[in-house]
Order: C-alpha cells, then structure tokens, then sequence
C-alpha cells in the first residue's frame, strides 16, 4: 500500500484510494506544499526508520 509521506514531519498518511495527487483518509496534508511531500510504499518509509505512521489514518499511529 502506498502512502503520502509528509517530508517536513517524517509523518506517513494513508493515500485517500482512487483520489489523485496527495490526499490522504484523514485529510492532514490538505495545506502542505506538494513539494514537502511523496507517494512511498508506506511499510518501507516506516521500516527505514524515515518516517512514523499517522494516528489518524492508521490505529498503530501516534499523533497525526
């Protein structure tokens, strides 16, 4: 599954299925640049140590 994952915060949100560019289930990354944020597959961005799931889009979350 992939994920948008907020640059400035290391935080990985959920991709909102079938919706374009980078919106997310909890809607968290509505009024960041595009430039601050990529699509990644969200369990290797978590793996690497690169970045933390969203408590809002995932139960396993912290913070959002």
């Amino acid at each position: 599954m992939n994920g948008v994952l907020n640059e400035t915060t290391n935080k990985i949100h959920k991709h909102e299925s079938g919706q374009s560019d980078f919106q997310t289930a909890c809607g968290a990354t509505a009024h960041i640049a595009h430039e601050h944020l990529r699509v990644v597959p969200v369990e290797q961005a978590v793996s690497d140590g690169e970045a933390n799931r969203c408590g809002r889009c995932f139960t396993d979350g912290g913070g959002y």
